[in-house]
């Protein structure tokens, strides 16, 4: 949603009025996540998707009819098989968008809290009483009402909990909050900063992995101790690129890793792998993975064993690191690399899904 927010202040300056649709749950395979956004205006533009194109018309057709009698509504949209595979998906299935007049007043704290780099949660009633009324909860402050100072006291105890984990979700309630009813929806749409990636060693790959990890949408840092080699001119789509040594960027950087970022060593020289893995070790990282021969591999775990480092944390490094799938080229091997670093923090080990049952989509319930 928040990459929305330019054109609804684009559009508000011209005078347009707008409905923003997001999609809250889905059944099945889903095309978008749930907190994927679209808006329409009442000049018909459209912004945004909701599924990769097999039910944008009659999200149109929704937003239209609310620009003109007003309100807020839940829809839901079964897309068939054959519109599935159109947009990529093996099978069909069924998503539930919840759509309302855009209040760009309600929008912006998130917007700015997001840009200040401090994780937010948008609590929205999605049905029952008030629905449209909204929470912005973060660690510091919460803002809004949802109808009800019970209701405000528990969904902002819940958005918490999900703003620790990074979820997305909807929970249901009764009308003070009690549990183990439904008279409410709420849908607890979870904004973090881009999660951050730093690549240690200027080297042939690093181009390829920062070009890799944008499109995941990281925040990448190159770093080198070499001057001559970590500049701008070279890493032209890294966010930073600094000179300087591993462990002294770690010092400062590491208080702020969490979970979902990641680290990747490529220098496969003792002096600067060794400090940097002994740095990441100290930090709350998600993915450490060093680069290097299975010979250099081995050599760095003897070393790293002599600083005191323990067998499971050493074990914990994935080295040689990306996924054996006969990565050559730089561009590969950056695939190979990003592929690894999505399996560990879904916390699933990698297969082909033609060897493989269950669910396609991790969290699904259903194949």
């Amino acid at each position: 949603m928040i990459e929305l927010l330019p054109d609804l202040e684009r559009w508000a300056g011209a005078g347009r009025s707008a409905v923003l649709a997001r999609v809250v749950d889905i059944e099945g395979s889903g095309p978008r996540e749930p907190g994927a956004a679209m808006a329409v205006n009442d000049r018909s533009e459209v912004v945004g998707s909701v599924s990769g194109g097999c039910v944008e018309g009659a999200v149109v057709a929704e937003a239209l009819e609310i620009l003109d009698q007003g309100g807020q509504r839940l829809v839901t949209f079964g897309y068939s098989d054959d519109e599935a595979v159109a947009v990529g998906l093996t099978c069909g299935g069924t998503v539930h968008l919840f759509l309302e007049s855009v209040d760009l007043d309600q929008l912006r704290p998130i917007e700015t809290a997001v840009e200040a780099g401090r994780p937010v949660v948008l609590a929205t009633v999605i049905a029952g009483a008030h629905a449209g009324s909204k929470l912005v909860v973060s660690e510091a402050s919460v803002s809004g009402a949802l109808g009800d100072a019970d209701l405000d006291r528990v969904v902002t105890r819940d958005a918490l909990g999900e703003l620790s984990s990074g979820r997305t979700s909807v929970r249901h309630y009764g009308p003070r909050g009690e549990a183990r009813q439904d008279d409410l929806s709420v849908f607890i749409e979870t904004f973090a900063p881009a999660p951050k990636m730093l690549i240690f060693g200027a080297v042939d790959f690093t181009a390829a992995l920062v070009r890799v990890a944008k499109v995941l949408g990281y925040h990448v840092t190159v770093c080198d101790a070499r001057e001559p080699f970590a500049t701008r001119q070279r890493f032209p789509l890294a966010d930073d690129v600094i000179v300087d040594w591993p462990d002294r960027l770690l010092d400062r950087l590491g208080p702020s890793l969490g979970t979902g970022d990641a680290i990747c060593i490529l220098t496969h020289d003792h002096k600067f792998d060794v400090p940097a893995i002994l740095a990441a070790a100290s930090t709350d990282v998600g993915y450490v993975g060093a680069m290097g021969s299975r010979r250099t591999t081995a050599e760095r775990a003897e070393r790293l064993a002599a600083e005191g480092m323990t067998t499971d944390e050493i074990q914990a490094v994935m080295a040689p690191i990306g996924l054996d799938i006969g990565a050559r080229t730089p561009e590969e091997t950056a695939i190979s690399i990003c592929a690894e670093i999505i399996a560990a923090r879904v916390g699933r080990p990698p297969a082909s899904l033609r060897d493989t049952g269950g669910p396609i989509h991790h969290g699904d319930d259903e194949s």
